[in-house]
């Protein structure tokens, strides 16, 4: 008997989506939808000195008008609620704790920039050079003694390789104790950052695909090493290239112009910019205005490139 894909989409209320997101998130939804698997909706709002109040709601309607549909989720509920990351600090507290427990993390002083960051999700291009363990001889009771100071919890990261199977590129093996050593996983006082939260929480609200941008491939090899200290099961994973500008560059939230919210103000079909996303997949050679679940049985890895996808006036205009 073969198990329920679930998979997730998993926006962060920074800002607006745009294409990038729209294209990463169609894949997500259509390789759990071919494998009539179910979509849960998690709002990934820990970094609260850049969420936007009014992006939660107008994320969901970003994703509605592109057609994205999903089983569980804030407006939906289900059986893992809460699915907004800052309703639910408590578990990760508890996971914390379990961490600490097992002496699997210890309490880090070094430089507060390093500190704040941890509430997002590191990309290929922020990551900084490797953490050289400057407070690794400290044990996890040590943080009682630090007083005031601010610090961070640092997850241990042992040598070697970690290898995955990843659904767009195939064997993948990367050291996490060579690219960024020691990891941050919360901040004290503040509570838990990316990394945990998100395996905690696709552990418990039972995620067994996750599908994003490859920009994120350093963040997979050191959830892989938490679903393993934590016993929990580790979900398939596959990284999509991302569409860049017309200059080369990775788009991002500032760049209004395609923004999702943009382009429906603007008129813009939403059918014709799922079948501008599609092409760019592979599944079709011309630009066919249509549905997600139009591409359902048409899904295929196979087809789509490795290299980025180019935003062009396809993803503009009518």
């Amino acid at each position: 008997m073969f198990e329920t894909i679930t998979g997730r989409l998993a926006p962060s209320p920074t800002g607006g989506l745009h294409v990038g997101h729209a294209r990463t998130f169609l894949i997500a939804w259509l390789a759990a939808r071919h494998a009539a698997g179910k979509v849960i909706l998690r709002i990934e709002d820990l970094d609260a000195t850049r969420v936007r109040a009014d992006a939660v709601d107008l994320m969901s309607v970003d994703l509605a008008w592109l057609g994205l549909d999903w089983d569980e989720g804030p407006d939906l509920g289900g059986p893992s609620r809460p699915y907004v990351q800052s309703q639910r600090c408590s578990i990760y507290n508890e996971i914390l704790e379990i961490l600490k427990a097992s002496e699997s993390v210890y309490p880090c002083t070094c430089t507060r920039a390093d500190i704040e960051r941890a509430a997002s999700a590191p990309h290929a291009e922020d990551e900084g050079p490797t953490y050289p363990g400057t407070c690794a001889h400290r044990t996890a009771a040590d943080g009682d003694s630090l007083g005031g100071r601010p610090f961070a919890w640092r997850f241990r990261v042992p040598r070697g390789n970690v290898s995955w199977d990843d659904l767009m590129r195939g064997p993948m093996a990367v050291d996490p104790s060579r690219v960024g050593g020691d990891f941050i996983v919360a901040r004290n006082g503040v509570g838990a950052g990316y990394q945990l939260a998100v395996v905690a929480d696709d552990a418990l609200m039972g995620v067994n695909q996750v599908i994003r941008g490859d920009d994120l491939i350093p963040s997979t090899p050191r959830q892989i090493l938490l679903f393993k200290r934590l016993g929990m099961r580790i979900p398939r994973y596959g990284h999509v290239p991302l569409v860049l500008g017309p200059d080369g560059r990775r788009l991002a939230k500032r760049d209004g112009s395609i923004k999702l919210a943009a382009l429906r103000e603007s008129g813009v079909d939403p059918k014709r910019l799922i079948g501008e996303l599609a092409r760019s997949c592979g599944w079709s050679e011309e630009l066919v205005p249509s549905h997600p679940r139009d591409w359902v049985e048409r899904f295929d890895w196979r087809r789509v490139p490795l290299a980025p996808s180019i935003v062009g006036e396809g993803y503009k205009h009518d």
